[in-house]
This record gives C-alpha cells, structure tokens and sequence, in this order.
C-alpha cells in the first residue's frame, strides 16, 4: 500500500496530529533533501504568521542541515516571495510552511 502525504497544496492537516508534528517534519526534510539535493547546495524556508510556524521551521531546518544542507531562513513571508526568492537566490529548493485559508490551528508544509 502507498502511502500519500501531499495533496495538491502539500501536506496539510490539524497541528500535533498526523502528519503535522515535529517529528515527521524533521523526517520529511531529510527525506526531501537527500532526493531533491542530494549533492547538497541551499534550501530556502519561509512561513506565514501562525505560531506553531517556529516550531516546523525549526525541525525543517535541522532535518535538512542532518542530510547535508544549508538553509536559508526568510521569516514571514507570503508563498509567492518564497517561490520567487528560491529562483533569485538560485536555490535547490525552497519549503513554505503555511495552511493559507484553513483554519489556525492547522498548518502545512510544500515544497518547490
């Protein structure tokens, strides 16, 4: 059976439960990292204003410095900024840790 995390705007659900904790943040990020830079290079993170944010920033960041690459953390940003900045700053990638529209005590997590 294949399991699947990411929907059409990332993984998204209800902050604490599955997927969305620390711990399968951190497991993602090393995950992403080792397929989409495997030879390293720079990922860029950005975030909306929610708080538990900080906390997917934080385990994002270590997963991703644990499988050997840098990061570049921009702070409270809209999507687009993130996407632009991933290109102007030539990145390997770029994460976002944002639920848009759904509710505050959601959040998620996409990759571009």
């Amino acid at each position: 059976m294949t399991r699947r995390y990411f929907g059409t705007d990332g993984v998204r659900g209800r902050v604490g439960t599955h997927p969305m904790t620390v711990n399968f943040a951190l497991r993602l990020a090393s995950a992403a990292a080792r397929v989409l830079a495997p030879d390293g290079g720079t990922v860029l993170i950005g975030k909306d204003t929610r708080l538990s944010g900080y906390m997917f920033e934080a385990a994002l960041e270590a997963g991703f410095v644990a499988a050997g690459v840098n990061v570049m953390l921009i702070g409270p940003l809209p999507t687009p900024g993130v996407a632009y900045l991933t290109r102007k700053f030539e990145c390997k990638f770029g994460a976002v840790i944002s639920a848009s529209h759904n509710k505050y005590d959601d959040n998620g997590i996409k990759f571009f």
